[in-house]
């Protein structure tokens, strides 16, 4: 493969084989095709490039010049070309997955890991980021793969989507002998800012909204909301996968009959018509 023009690599060609006739060979095109592209190169050049003698094609002195220019670009072409087709194992490459944290370190991360085992040059950066701005991060270039509710997916991206995430109603364990009807009329509900609706949507979903206590307590970081439901200040919704470890330990509970609310996800990108392999793995292993 050669990124210099067309007429470039018939000019080297030349200055290579010393005839036309071997030139045409040596780039598959026909002696005629060979001499246009000569030609055409010196008209835009403004000056002459070869001369004929017994020996076949020499170089005249402004081709002498223009073959060492020839020759450091593509000194400089083949290091490029081997850092672009070896990025992630032969040398480095970074990329940004921005995610909420949820979904991030119960299934994102680990997903990546055998990617990761596999291109040891791959510097990746997980921004673990619970605000609806993860668009906003891929919009401007900080990542290269967002992860993102289904409908905030915009035309001139390219998503794959996720299995969905799968939210229950939780509480202290210091709860377990209270009714649900008695929890949610009375407590407050701890969600992670006033743009959360998740808590509400579970709520509206399984059609106890009515008798809920709209006041609402916020911790802006999930672990940090976790704290707050194990201290009885509250309860609200966390995904199965980030909750387990907490009813695991017997530290939160779940309410409602354990019933799941499900929301749609989706691992989103711009387009690229090439990818390199890194990033069609990266893609291929996030579910």
């Amino acid at each position: 493969m050669s990124l210099l023009s067309p007429q470039l690599q018939a000019f080297m060609a030349i200055a290579k084989h010393k005839t036309v006739h071997s030139a045409a060979g040596a780039v598959h095109i026909t002696q005629t095709a060979v001499t246009q592209r000569i030609h055409s190169l010196e008209a835009k050049l403004g000056t002459t490039l070869f001369i004929r003698t017994r020996r076949g094609m020499m170089l005249t002195p402004e081709g002498e010049a223009l073959l060492r220019y020839c020759n450091a670009v593509n000194e400089i072409e083949g290091e490029a070309l081997a850092k672009i087709s070896g990025a992630g194992i032969d040398s480095e490459i970074r990329i940004g997955i921005t995610g909420p944290s949820s979904i991030m370190r119960s299934r994102i991360i680990p997903q990546c890991f055998s990617v990761i085992k596999n291109f040891p040059n791959l510097l990746v950066h997980f921004d673990i980021n619970d605000l609806e701005n993860r668009v906003r991060s891929l919009r401007s270039g900080d990542s290269q793969l967002a992860v993102i509710r289904e409908e905030d997916v915009v035309p001139e991206m390219e998503y794959k989507k996720l299995q969905p995430e799968r939210y229950v109603l939780v509480c202290t364990s210091a709860w377990k002998k209270r009714k649900l009807r008695d929890i949610i009329a009375a407590e407050h509900i701890v969600d992670y800012d006033l743009s959360d609706q998740m808590t509400f949507n579970y709520l509206k979903h399984f059609n106890l909204f009515d008798l809920v206590n709209h006041e609402r307590h916020f911790a802006n970081r999930t672990d940090a909301l976790a704290m707050m439901l194990v201290a009885g200040y509250g309860y609200g919704v966390l995904t199965m996968e980030f909750s387990k470890p907490y009813i695991e330990e017997k530290k939160l509970i779940v309410l409602n009959s354990g019933k799941i609310y499900k929301t749609s996800m989706a691992l989103a990108w711009y387009d690229r018509p090439e990818p390199p392999k890194y990033f069609s793995a990266l893609i291929g292993a996030i579910e």
